[in-house]
């Protein structure tokens, strides 16, 4: 069985509304203030497309500290900062860690991979930074591609790319969107919820 992990709130801490705390506390003084405030710069277009590697990084962070209203430089210690906020999640790390080991014996694990809407500005970040990365066979980044999630391209060229059977591979993702498109053509899916509960999961399947 091959195995596709997202990256970021599966492998990656990834907290929106926490960001938006820290770094407009004036705006985001509340926590349903900041989960707003997430949404509206994480969940806008121009967003999905700095995730696409079509817009570039000033640019999402003129038109976000124009259209809300933000401090500029604010802003942009936010876009800057964003891949060195991204921090491991240790016991999913330790699940992918154990597929690793049972990959090199042949048990059950054919291949990991790693599919994951990021700019490329963090992507590089993750790259350098993150030993665990190691683990995996090959992956693809949004801003690498431009294609996102849950784009169906984005799913097939991991898939063209390298030749994985739809039947025998498994999608984990913490958007159940994602999963839903993944199951759409083909692949099983796990809509990520825990570590504990990822590692059911994988065991339902034999893994």
């Amino acid at each position: 069985m091959n195995i596709v992990f997202d990256l970021g709130a599966v492998l990656l801490t990834w907290r929106p509304a926490q960001l938006m705390q820290q770094t407009f506390p004036q705006q985001a003084n509340t926590p349903e203030a900041a989960r707003q405030l997430a949404h509206q710069v994480f969940g806008h277009p121009d967003w999905h497309e700095f995730d696409r590697g079509v817009l570039e990084p000033e640019a999402v962070i003129e038109r976000a500290a124009k259209r809300l209203d933000l401090p500029p430089e604010s802003m942009r210690q936010l876009v800057h900062g964003i891949g060195e906020r991204l921090i491991p999640m240790h016991d999913t790390v330790a699940v992918l860690e154990q597929l690793s080991v049972r990959r090199q014996t042949g048990d059950g694990v054919s291949g990991l991979y790693y599919l994951s809407n990021m700019p490329v500005l963090y992507a590089r970040v993750l790259q350098q930074r993150y030993q665990f990365l190691q683990c995996f066979d090959g992956g693809i980044f949004s801003g690498d591609v431009k294609y996102i999630k849950p784009d169906p391209a984005i799913y097939q060229l991991l898939q063209s790319r390298y030749a994985l059977e739809p039947a025998n591979t498994v999608f984990v993702d913490d958007l159940k969107g994602n999963v839903e498109q993944a199951k759409a053509l083909g692949w099983q899916g796990i809509h990520f919820e825990s570590s504990r509960q990822l590692q059911t999961a994988l065991s339902t399947l034999g893994l």
